[in-house]
C-alpha cells in the first residue's frame, strides 16, 4: 500500500485548522451573526486594478464574497459573516494561493475601529482554544497578543520608517513599492498592529473621512509583517462607488488587463445599504501565524501542485 505521508503528516496540522474554525463559528454565533452563503461563481466581481479573478466560462470565480454580503445588508440583515474559498488569478507565493480560504464577517452597528475591536476579541479567542495563552511565536519572535493592539495611521508609519511623507510618496508614485518594501515587512513585530487612514486614491470600497476627505476609513492587521484582514467602514453612496469602480475600469485598461463588466446590481442596491462596516480576513494566513508554520502550504490540506 502506498501512503501520501506528506499529506498524512499533516493530520495533526488539519485538526488544529478544525478547531480554529470551529472557534470563530462559535465567536460569531454568540455574538448574534447569522452564518451565510453566497454563490462562488458571479457575472461581475467588482473592477479593482490589482485583483484578478478567475474565469468560469462567461462569469467568473469571486475573489470575494462582498457584493453579494452588502447586497445582503441593503435587504436588512444587520451582522452577518462568511467563510468560503475564493479565487485569485496569478497568487502564488509562501503567502498566497490561487484558491483560498476567506472570513468575512459585516455589520450595520459599527464603523472601523468596531471591527478592530472585533478583531481583537477574534483572535484573542481563537488563540486561547489552541492553548497560546496570549502569545504567539513566529519566525522565532516572541509576540503579544495582550491589548490594546497598537494603531498607526498610514501617514504616521511613512514619518516613521520611511524619508518619505504619505504625500510625497503618492506625489512620486512610490506608495505601493514604499508600503510592500519598507513599511509592511516591519509591522506587527511584538504584537499586532492595525494601520488606518489609508489615502483616498487606496480608499477602493471605503467611505472617506467626513473631517479629512484626503484619507479613507480603512484598515489592515499585521502580525509579524504578514498582513491578515483589510476593513473599511463601507461606502454607500452609488453615484461615487460608481465612479470609483469607472476609474478601476480605466486603470485595468491602461495596463492591458481584462476590463470585467459593471456589477450593476450591486450599483443598484447600494443605496438601500445603511451605515456598516465590513472585514476580510485571510483564514490561511491567520492559521500559518497560530500554528507557528512558514508557509501557507503547511496548514492546508492540498496545495495546487499536489492537484
Amino acid at each position: 500500500m502506498t501512503h501520501n505521508w506528506r499529506l498524512s503528516h499533516k493530520r495533526n496540522v488539519l485538526a488544529d485548522r478544525a478547531c480554529i474554525i470551529g472557534e470563530i463559528r462559535r465567536f460569531f454565533n454568540e455574538g448574534g451573526y447569522l452564518e451565510v452563503e453566497t454563490p462562488l461563481r458571479i457575472p461581475a466581481p467588482a473592477p479593482e486594478s490589482h485583483i484578478d479573478p478567475l474565469p468560469s466560462a462567461s462569469w467568473f470565480l469571486h475573489p470575494s464574497p462582498e457584493l453579494c454580503m452588502k447586497r445582503l445588508l441593503a435587504a436588512g440583515y444587520g451582522r452577518i459573516f462568511q467563510i468560503c474559498h475564493c479565487w485569485r488569478a496569478g497568487e502564488r507565493g509562501r503567502l498566497h494561493l490561487p484558491e483560498f480560504t476567506m472570513l468575512e464577517w459585516y455589520r450595520t452597528d459599527t464603523g472601523y475601529y468596531g471591527l478592530m475591536d472585533d478583531c481583537e476579541a477574534l483572535i484573542r479567542s481563537v488563540g486561547d482554544v489552541i492553548g497560546l495563552k496570549e502569545r504567539l511565536v513566529s519566525r522565532g519572535r516572541e509576540i503579544s497578543l495582550q491589548g490594546p493592539w497598537e494603531k498607526i495611521t498610514v501617514s504616521e508609519a511613512f514619518n516613521r520608517y520611511t524619508p518619505y511623507t504619505m504625500a510625497e510618496a503618492l506625489q512620486r508614485d512610490l506608495f505601493d513599492e514604499i508600503m510592500v518594501r519598507d513599511i509592511e515587512p516591519r509591522l506587527g513585530i511584538t504584537g499586532p498592529v492595525f494601520i488606518h487612514d489609508y489615502p483616498a486614491a487606496r480608499g477602493a470600497l471605503a467611505r472617506l473621512k467626513p473631517d479629512d476627505p484626503s484619507v479613507s476609513e480603512r484598515f489592515e492587521l499585521y502580525i509579524d509583517g504578514v498582513e491578515l484582514a483589510n476593513a473599511f467602514t463601507e461606502l454607500t453612496d452609488a453615484a461615487e462607488q460608481r465612479s470609483r469602480f469607472l476609474h478601476e475600469q480605466e486603470t485595468r485598461l491602461s495596463l492591458g488587463k481584462t476590463v470585467y463588466p459593471m456589477p450593476e446590481k450591486f450599483l443598484e442596491e447600494l443605496s438601500h445599504m445603511p451605515p456598516a462596516a465590513g472585514i476580510a480576513l485571510g483564514l490561511d494566513r491567520l492559521i500559518m501565524i497560530l500554528l507557528r508554520a512558514s508557509s501557507i502550504d503547511e496548514v492546508v490540506a492540498f496545495t495546487p501542485e499536489e492537484l
